[in-house]
């Protein structure tokens, strides 16, 4: 049985030292068809299994490293590139977190590496010494099997590597990380979702007051620090950390002032514009969008909704929620409804709960909501899983929690990744009436969300009124959507939320 020993790190009362092996046949895959070749198969079929089974992985380590000898130099073990993500091709170091002559102990957050998705934390593979880095920090570009660092086992053996040098060649892909669980899984995620960003947090440390950033040299922060504080124009040497060791964390620079304009306009040598260079996740964001928009062919769908009882059932809601609590309850707000009555439609309506495939069609059966967030570095789409058989009060509260970590840049991958079903709502912003947005491949439909606002209606008996209503646009995939299947699906959406009493029946 072909195994991946996994660190059970943070399950509750191992030892770190405790590992599990996780068989090739609990992933389901074969044994026989994992050994008939190299890569057993395929690359976004593992991941999408080893998430099922470990779903918190945040931080990720390779265990097998190959055992070189050649020439005059020691023996030694090549690191090169991983594959961090299903679709990563290329990647960026964006930091080393060890440097040349340094012990390693096996578990050691050796780099940090910007995927299309994320920025995710490597682990060192191996004890020894880390003899030579081959990729510097800030590379970009660096292809999925570039060697990036080399590690032996005595110390004496690290001058021998001075002056090595990679041959240019790139070794075959790096097999899949093996995901360190983390936290506690959640209902499993069937896809991968749109693109979103994670950045590594150290382990956790009592909160204390924040260090004021040192009087030169490197400032500690994190790279989602860095990359907030580089799009802002935010000075970040002068922002007092509130991590370990005084680093710098991206809730840090909530209340941090912007640089002056004078050293932009100096580097801009008098021009009126200034050029920002792409991010892996803006590049991502881009690529996938507009595949989407380009390959899938969208229609949309709006309706117009009466939110007067709804409104009058959240208010009695919210009271006897903070009664309950003695007023420390998160409430209930008009998108959680959204939320619960776009999964109730979803199970009475599967086709906009399915996947397109290419060459088949995958319904799911659970709905899991995912729900558009915006953070400083770009948008973000946390998960309610089974937003269809959870209450108003648990979709507030983790809709709350979900987000504030969203925007702290501390999500896990597996609570971005995946989602059947996508709402956006840009209602809160005030000056939006409706809109529409594009699906998340190979999600097949995505919600678009516009805000309330007061409409005069006929009336029998003062000869008009005053309601609250809002749009609403269903954005469709033809390809798994049929028109009046979606006008179907709208229909339930408009009864649950123009009649909130049914979303109990």
């Amino acid at each position: 049985m072909s195994k991946f020993p996994v660190p059970l790190r943070t399950i509750g009362g191992l030892r770190p030292s405790a590992t599990a092996a996780v068989s090739t046949a609990n992933l389901g895959f074969s044994t026989a068809s994992h050994r008939a070749s190299s890569t057993g198969v395929s690359k976004t079929a593992l991941f999408e299994n080893i998430a099922r089974r470990y779903p918190s992985a945040a931080v990720f380590s390779m265990k097998s490293v190959r055992m070189y000898s050649s020439g005059n130099l020691p023996q030694h073990k090549r690191v090169a590139l991983p594959a961090l993500s299903p679709t990563m091709e290329m990647g960026t170091v964006v930091s080393w977190q060890k440097k040349e002559g340094d012990q390693l102990s096996e578990g050691d957050l050796l780099c940090e590496i910007e995927t299309d998705k994320a920025t995710m934390g490597f682990e060192t593979p191996e004890e020894g010494y880390l003899a030579k880095i081959l990729i510097q920090e800030g590379s970009k570009d660096v292809p999925i099997g570039k060697l990036l660092c080399i590690i032996v086992e005595n110390e004496s053996d690290v001058a021998a590597f001075k002056d090595f040098k990679d041959d240019a060649s790139v070794a075959p892909p790096a097999a899949p990380a093996e995901p360190k669980p983390a936290t506690p899984p959640p209902p499993p995620a069937a896809a991968p979702a749109a693109p979103a960003q994670l950045q590594y947090q150290p382990p956790a440390v009592p909160k204390s007051a924040p260090i004021p950033p040192p009087s030169s040299g490197r400032v500690p922060a994190s790279p989602f620090a860095k990359k907030i504080a580089a799009e802002q124009g935010i000075d970040i040497s002068t922002v007092a950390g509130s991590g370990p060791g005084g680093r710098v964390l991206a809730a840090d620079l909530a209340s941090a002032p912007p640089k002056t304009a004078t050293s932009a306009g100096a580097a801009s040598s008098g021009e009126d514009y200034t050029d920002i260079p792409l991010t892996n996740m803006r590049k991502t964001i881009a690529k996938r969008l507009t595949e989407s928009k380009s390959n899938i062919p969208h229609y949309y769908l709006t309706s117009e909704i009466r939110l007067d009882n709804l409104l009058q059932v959240r208010e009695k809601l919210n009271a006897l929620l903070q009664k309950g609590t003695s007023g420390n309850a998160t409430k209930i707000s008009i998108n959680d409804f959204i939320i619960k009555a776009s999964a109730l439609a979803c199970k009475r309506v599967p086709e906009a709960n399915s996947y397109w495939m290419d060459t088949f069609i995958r319904e799911n059966h659970h709905v899991d909501v995912s729900v558009a967030v915006s953070t400083p570095a770009g948008l973000i789409t946390p998960i309610i899983f089974n937003a269809h058989a959870k209450g108003l009060a648990t979709i507030a509260s983790e809709v709350v929690e979900l987000a504030q970590r969203a925007r702290e840049g501390k999500l896990q991958p597996h609570e971005f990744q995946g989602g059947t079903f996508t709402v956006s709502n840009l209602g809160m912003f005030g000056s939006v009436s409706d809109f529409t947005a594009i699906i998340n491949p190979p999600q097949s439909c995505i919600l678009a969300i516009g805000g309330a606002t007061d409409k005069l209606i006929p009336d029998d008996n003062d000869g008009f009124k005053k309601v609250k209503t809002m749009k609403v646009t269903l954005s469709c995939d033809h390809r798994t959507v049929d028109g009046a299947v979606g006008a179907v699906w709208l229909r339930h959406f408009k009864e649950f939320l123009e009649k909130p009493q049914t979303m109990l029946l």
